[in-house]
């Protein structure tokens, strides 16, 4: 596995200019498996590091949120209820208009971070400032994006990208120890 501190190093110029983390949820969120459920619909498994990781980016200023051809009960709980991202468009696997509207938000192609693995995310990959997909991507889509993650989708690949961020931008989060103090990841 790279070493996500060089990454970091090697991304810095495009990392430096994002203020926008979109991401695609199925295969990128999720390991891409449904399964169906009477109460809820069709339903996904997702990493709770990734959950942590997207709560922290908001907390250090980042807009985060989701574009997603999904629209079940469970990907709106997740994300929309219990994440409660900046921004949630679901149902749609034309992503354009999401991504339109997220500029129309006041922000700039450049400033936008977007993660997709399909087809019908190529379009968002390649206009974003900073491209990133995962290892099952079909060949085709791994060609527009400037980082591919060593971890597969649902399985913390969302994290990964989250800590390439991180380290590029000296974010880390605040934990309380037990004395009180705030504990020191940066060392």
């Amino acid at each position: 596995m790279q070493d996500l501190k060089e990454i970091a190093t090697k991304l810095k110029d495009k990392i430096d200019k994002i203020k926008v983390m979109a991401f695609d949820i199925d295969g990128v969120l999720t390991t891409g498996h449904i399964w169906y459920s009477e109460n809820e619909g069709f339903n996904r498994f997702s990493h709770t590091s990734d959950g942590y990781g997207l709560k922290m980016m908001m907390r250090a200023g980042y807009k985060v949120g989701v574009i997603s051809g999904g629209d079940s009960l469970g990907v709106k709980k997740r994300f929309r209820d219990n994440l409660k991202l900046d921004f949630c468009y679901f149902g749609n696997e034309d992503k354009r208009e999401a991504y339109k509207e997220v500029l129309a938000m006041g922000y700039k192609d450049e400033e936008i971070l977007y993660m997709g693995d399909e087809f019908f995310d190529a379009p968002l990959l390649k206009k974003a400032g900073l491209g990133i997909t995962v290892p099952h991507a079909s060949q085709e889509v791994k060609k527009f994006a400037d980082y591919i993650t060593n971890k597969e989708g649902g399985q913390g690949a969302v994290r990964e990208i989250i800590d390439i961020v991180r380290y590029a931008k000296d974010i880390y989060p605040e934990v309380v120890d037990f004395d009180g103090a705030l504990i020191n990841f940066k060392n």
